[in-house]
């Protein structure tokens, strides 16, 4: 399947925030050469700042192969806003749809006519405290076990240093360098032709995310945790929490209200 052009839209977007990306930000780019010259194809990239999706594409734009990314479909009716997604070929995710498969529809029709179709697997920032990448969502394995298409992985470092997450100010100075490394494409040929059980879903999605792990160790020459940060683990550690401090408070509660019964009691007995 031949390339798709990347046409007005995407150049005109491109005119208005290359220059500042340029200003801002030092460039480290390596792997270009894993990018498909031709045909449909996924990129699974980490996700540590509000601003990455930017840094990654300016990478990808100078590669030839302009990424599509999901978006909420409500955005693309909304006035320049909207204009700009659907001229730039963006791929709306319907979320009212309760069919998984179906709310990927889009991306899967996106690569069969050859699109890059860009993923963030961890679906938000990651919370690791550290930054390295979450656990992953399924939809990225999803697609790419229908299509079968290649998958990427990107990992990104740098734009996290010009804006962390959740800041509000960007931290100008020293000027930060966007280090951005793509790897060859993920083996998941093992997972081909099977029943896309839940499990299935979650070993390949494990692959992916630890194929964009060890991109990310190459940027920053350590070692990531031996298991990814979970944030629903995290979230039932934190109910976990929550429940025995209202316990706590609970007994502690009943506990004062003993005392003072005794006491009580003691006093009309005297």
């Amino acid at each position: 399947m031949p390339r798709r052009r990347i046409g007005f839209w995407y150049r005109f977007a491109a005119v208005i925030c290359k220059p500042p990306l340029v200003v801002l930000l030092k460039r480290d780019w390596r792997g270009m050469e894993n990018i498909p010259a031709e045909g449909g194809f996924i990129t699974a990239v980490n996700h540590n700042s509000h601003i990455d999706p930017l840094a990654y594409a300016h990478f990808q734009y100078n590669t030839g192969r302009v990424p599509r990314f999901l978006a909420k479909s409500g955005l693309f009716s909304k006035g320049f806003v909207g204009a700009a997604m659907r001229g730039t070929g963006q791929i709306p995710v319907y979320r009212e749809s309760t069919d998984a498969l179906s709310a990927f529809r889009a991306a899967i029709d996106a690569v069969e006519r050859g699109e890059c179709v860009a993923f963030y697997p961890e679906g938000t920032l990651t919370r690791d405290p550290d930054g390295w990448p979450m656990t992953g969502k399924t939809g990225a394995a999803r697609v790419a076990l229908q299509t079968k298409c290649p998958v990427i992985p990107v990992a990104q470092w740098g734009a996290n240093e010009l804006l962390p997450p959740y800041a509000r100010k960007p931290r100008l100075f020293p000027r930060k360098t966007s280090r951005v490394l793509a790897g060859p494409p993920v083996d998941l040929s093992r997972f081909y032709d099977r029943e896309m059980t839940p499990e299935l879903l979650k070993e390949a999605t494990e692959a992916i995310m630890a194929a964009v792990t060890r991109q990310l160790e190459e940027i920053r020459g350590e070692k990531a945790p031996e298991t990814p940060y979970d944030p629903r683990v995290e979230r039932m550690e934190q109910r976990r929490r929550t429940h025995t401090q209202r316990n706590r408070r609970q007994d502690g509660t009943r506990g004062e209200r003993a005392a003072v019964r005794e006491v009580r009691e003691e006093g009309l007995g005297t």
